[in-house]
């Protein structure tokens, strides 16, 4: 299974999980690992699995847990309700468990009349941050700080040779400087908002 979303030519990459920009580099696949589920699976760029999601609801679930490989629990998102655009809370999972009076990271929907355009505002702790769509057609989007520095971007996957495959598998590159479980954690958001997971 994970020689298809993760093809045999990237996988022999004697690399570490870098990139020639210095960014990490992870393989998303929009599929759950567990049959007749929703969720997402996300690789290295060794081509083994780091981060797990798993939405046993339909698609659009108002909680879902991200997970590393052994189902340890690392973030509970939870969408609160009566939202017109949308919020969702991320709490970071600890040996204590969650606390849910505070959460770790919260996500906004903001509809920008101006440019035209669907964007999440995203706030962890005094940081904000930006997740907005490269275009209409394709899955990909970027995270930006204020100053417009882009600190992770997600496209559709292309291998070497030039196949892109289906719009189900996207490449994510992560600055070495951001923390990769809350991008992960936020890229995980971007489905659930867009019914994707």
């Amino acid at each position: 299974m994970a020689n298809k979303v993760h093809p045999q030519a990237s996988i022999s990459d004697p690399s570490s999980e870098s990139s020639a920009t210095g960014r990490r580099t992870f393989t998303v696949w929009m599929k759950s690992l567990v049959c007749h589920t929703n969720g997402c699976t996300v690789f290295n760029s060794k081509g083994e699995i780091v981060y797990r999601v798993e939405n046993y609801d339909s698609k659009g679930s108002c909680e879902v847990h991200l997970m590393d490989l052994q189902g340890n629990v690392l973030y509970t998102i939870i969408k609160k309700k009566l939202q017109i655009f949308g919020c969702w809370n991320g709490y970071r999972v600890n040996l204590g468990g969650i606390k849910k009076e505070k959460p770790w990271f919260k996500v906004h929907k903001w509809w920008s009349i101006v440019r035209r355009e669907l964007a999440c505002q995203v706030t962890v702790g005094i940081d904000k941050y930006w997740i907005v769509r490269l275009d209409k057609k394709s899955q990909g989007l970027k995270i930006v700080n204020l100053n417009g520095d882009i600190i992770a971007e997600v496209k559709q996957k292309q291998v070497s040779s030039g196949v892109v495959l289906g719009d189900d598998v996207l490449a994510l590159e992560v600055e070495p400087y951001m923390d990769q479980t809350l991008i992960v954690a936020l890229i995980t958001v971007y489905g659930l908002m867009n019914r994707r997971l």
